[in-house]
C-alpha cells in the first residue's frame, strides 16, 4: 500500500506458526498408513485466536485435528484452511519451488477476489479465522450475525454505526448494507496481532479485495482491528485499533499483485524451521498419553464428577507380591496409579506364574527371583510411566519367635524401621499377605500414622475385602456428616444397629479377635495349611480391593466416609462410583457378596489406643 501525500506506509505483523506435537504425530500416522509415497497436496485446517498476552506474536495453530476438515473449531477461534505439501525426500524438499507455490496460492486468492467468491466466502481471502468482541453493542450485533450464519466466528465483516446502535453485516451484503452513501462503513477484521501500532496479517488480503471490488467508489477505507483480551477476569478491548487506509489503484484486469508470506526462521532468514520431536514421539510418552486418555474418556463420557487426580497421585504400598499383590497391581495401573511399591520376602516358585500374572517361567529358574523386585521390574516393562519399587524384606509377626542372636535381632529391627518408613511414605496400604499374623504389625503402624488400609484375605471359595477404620486425632471434627453429632457419638437409630457408622469408628481386620494372632502356619491342621484358593478368587478380591480404594478416594470425606451396608443397595449412592462399604465378603460357591459393617473394638490388638504406637486419637 503506497503512501502518497506524505502518509506513512501501513505495515503488517505476520503470523508465527505454532504446530502442536499432536499434529506431527497425526501426520506421521497418515504418512505411514494413508499417504505413503503420495506427494500430492493435502488440505489441512488450523485456527488463530486472540488469547496471547501483549507483545507475543500472532499465532497460527495446527494440532492433531488439522486433518479433519469438518471438525469443530475451538471457542473464540477462527478456522484456517490451508494446504499441506509433503515430500518424500530431503532433496525434494530443498528443490521445491517455494516461490511458485506462493504464487499459486496468491493466484487462488486473486481468483477468489476477481470472481466475487471471496465476498460470498471470506475464508478464501485468508487461511486464518478468529472470533472477537468490541463494544457491547457491537458484540451483541456480531454474536447475532454469527448465530444466524451458524458460525462460531466471522473473520471479516462490515460495521455501520448510528448514534444509539451498531449494525454488522457480511461482506456479500455490501450493496444492501450501504443503502445510504452518506453513511460511513467500517471494515472489521478479527485481529490476532498484539503490536499496538500495526495490524496483523489477516488484514492484507481484505484490503486488496476492497481495492479490487470497491476501488472505484472508495479511495480509502476505515478499518477496525478487534482485539479481545481478558484482563483480571474481565473483557478488555482497549487494545483494538481504528485507522484509515488509502487503497491502491487496481482495475478488474490488473495482474495478480506480488505475493509474499513465507515465514522466516529464528535467524530471520527465509529457510526451513527445525522441530525436535524426539521427546514427543517417545513411545513411553505416547503410552502415558494413551493411558491418561482412556481414563479421561471415562470421565468425559460417563462420570463427569470423577476426580482423576486423587487416583493418579495416590502412592500405594502393596504388602505381599503373590496372587493378590499381582492382581491389585495390575488393576491399580488400569486406574492410572503411578507409584506402586511391593514388599515380600519370598522367591518365585514353579507354581506361581500360572496364578500370579507378573511372573514368567524364566523367573523361577536358579532358585527363583525375589517376588517384590521382579514384580516391580515387570510393572516397568508393562507401563514405563509407573514408578515401581520392590523391597525384599520380612515383616516380624506375633507367634513367630525371632532368633535372639545379635545378627537376627539387628535385621528384625532394620525390617521394622524400613516398614515404618515405607508406610509413612505412602497414602494407601494394601495388606495382601498369605497369613493373618503378618498383617498385624502393618495394621498397628498404619493406624498410628492414620493411613488408609485396604485388607484382602482369601479362603478356599470365600474372600473378605475391607477398609480399616481411619482414626481421627483428638479434638478434631471430621466433615459435616449427619452421623457425627456434637458429642462425637454415633447415631444408631437407623435401620440396623450398625448403620451410619463413620469411617473413624469402623473396625479393622483384628477387631473381632478375642486373642492375639498366632502362628497360623504351625497351629493349623494339615488340610488348613494349604493357602491355595479357587484360581479366580484372588482376581475378584484384588479387583474389588482397588475399586474400594477408588470409591473411598472419590468420597468427599475420604477414609472418614460413612460405611455403606447391604441395606443401602437400593438407596442413592454417596459417590459417583456408588457405595463406599466397610467390608465386602464374597462367596464364590453362591456368587454372592454381602456388605457387613462392624464397629471398632476399644481393646483391639491392632488399632485400639491400648496397644497402638500412638494413643493420641479417638475411638
Amino acid at each position: 500500500i503506497g503512501s502518497p501525500g506524505g502518509r506513512p506506509n501501513l505495515q503488517f505483523v505476520p503470523f508465527s506458526s505454532a504446530l502442536d506435537a499432536g499434529f506431527w504425530h497425526e501426520l506421521t500416522q497418515k504418512k505411514l498408513n494413508e499417504y505413503k509415497l503420495d506427494e500430492s497436496p493435502k488440505p489441512i485446517r488450523g485456527y488463530y485466536y486472540n488469547g496471547d498476552p501483549p507483545g507475543m506474536p500472532a499465532r497460527l495453530t495446527l494440532e492433531f485435528s488439522a486433518f479433519d476438515m469438518n471438525g469443530p473449531t475451538p471457542a473464540h477461534c477462527c478456522p484456517a484452511i490451508g494446504m499441506l505439501y509433503n515430500t518424500n525426500t530431503l532433496e525434494s524438499f530443498k528443490s521445491c519451488d517455494k516461490k511458485l507455490l506462493l504464487e499459486q496460492a496468491a493466484t487462488e486468492i486473486w481468483d477468489a477476489i476477481t470472481s466475487g467468491n471471496a465476498i460470498k466466502n471470506p475464508v478464501l481471502l485468508n487461511k486464518f479465522l478468529l472470533l472477537t468482541f468490541a463494544t457491547e453493542a457491537l458484540q451483541n450485533s456480531y454474536d447475532q450475525l454469527c448465530q444466524k450464519e451458524g458460525l462460531t466466528a466471522l473473520p471479516y465483516f462490515l460495521i455501520k454505526c448510528h448514534e444509539d446502535s451498531v449494525h454488522v453485516s457480511l461482506l456479500r451484503n455490501w450493496d444492501d448494507f450501504l443503502s445510504d452513501q452518506r453513511e460511513k462503513v467500517i471494515f472489521g477484521v478479527y485481529d490476532p496481532c498484539n503490536f499496538t501500532q500495526y495490524p496483523g496479517w489477516p488484514l492484507r488480503n481484505m484490503l486488496i479485495l476492497a481495492a479490487h471490488r470497491w476501488g472505484g467508489l472508495l479511495q480509502s477505507v476505515e478499518v477496525l482491528c478487534f482485539r479481545d483480551r481478558t484482563m483480571q477476569g474481565a473483557r478488555d478491548i482497549s487494545h483494538s485499533i481504528l485507522f484509515e487506509v488509502k487503497l491502491p489503484q487496481l482495475t478488474s484486469s490488473s495482474d495478480c499483485p506480488k505475493a509474499v508470506g513465507w515465514e522466516k526462521n529464528p535467524k530471520g532468514c527465509m529457510g526451513p524451521r527445525m522441530v525436535n520431536l524426539s521427546e514427543c514421539m517417545d513411545p513411553k510418552r505416547l503410552a502415558e498419553s494413551s493411558v491418561d486418555l482412556n481414563l479421561k474418556l471415562m470421565c468425559w463420557r460417563l462420570v463427569p464428577t470423577l476426580d482423576l487426580e486423587k487416583v493418579v497421585s495416590a502412592k500405594c504400598l502393596l504388602l505381599g507380591a503373590g496372587t493378590l499383590g499381582c492382581s491389585v497391581a495390575r488393576t491399580l495401573m488400569g486406574w492410572g496409579v503411578r507409584k506402586i511399591t511391593f514388599v515380600d520376602n519370598a522367591k518365585i516358585s514353579y507354581s506361581n506364574p500360572v496364578r500370579q500374572p507378573l511372573y514368567e517361567f524364566e523367573d523361577c529358574l536358579g532358585g527363583g527371583k525375589s517376588k517384590a523386585i521382579a514384580a516391580a521390574e515387570r510393572l516397568q516393562k508393562i507401563f514405563p510411566g509407573v514408578r515401581a519399587e520392590g523391597f525384599n524384606m520380612s515383616i516380624p509377626m506375633p507367634g513367630h519367635p525371632v532368633d535372639f542372636s545379635e545378627t537376627t535381632l539387628q535385621q528384625a529391627q532394620k525390617d521394622v524401621a524400613q516398614l515404618e518408613k515405607l508406610i509413612d511414605g505412602h497414602d494407601v496400604i494394601f495388606l495382601l499377605m498369605d497369613t493373618r499374623e503378618s498383617r498385624w504389625l502393618p495394621a498397628v503402624i498404619s493406624a498410628s500414622k492414620r493411613k488408609l488400609v485396604i485388607n484382602a484375605a482369601l479362603g478356599f471359595d470365600t474372600f473378605v475385602v475391607m477398609r480399616h477404620g481411619l482414626k481421627k486425632p483428638k479434638n478434631h471434627e471430621i466433615g459435616d456428616s449427619p452421623c457425627n453429632n456434637s458429642s462425637g457419638s454415633v447415631d444408631l437409630l437407623g435401620s440396623s444397629l450398625f448403620s451410619n457408622i463413620p469411617g473413624y469408628k469402623l473396625g479393622c481386620y483384628f477387631c473381632n479377635d478375642v486373642v492375639a494372632p498366632g502362628d497360623s502356619t504351625r497351629d493349623r491342621t494339615l488340610d488348613q495349611q494349604c493357602t491355595v484358593s479357587r484360581p479366580g478368587l484372588a482376581m475378584v478380591a484384588g479387583a474389588l480391593a482397588v475399586e474400594l480404594m477408588i470409591s473411598i478416594l472419590q468420597h468427599p470425606e475420604g477414609g472418614y466416609a460413612v460405611a455403606s451396608s447391604s441395606d443401602d443397595r437400593m438407596n442413592e449412592p454417596p459417590t459417583s462410583l456408588g457405595l463406599v462399604p466397610h467390608q465386602i465378603r464374597g462367596f464364590l460357591s453362591r456368587f454372592d457378596n454381602v456388605l457387613p459393617v462392624s464397629l471398632a473394638f476399644d481393646k483391639c490388638t491392632a488399632c485400639s489406643p491400648k496397644v497402638n504406637l500412638d494413643d493420641d486419637f479417638e475411638m
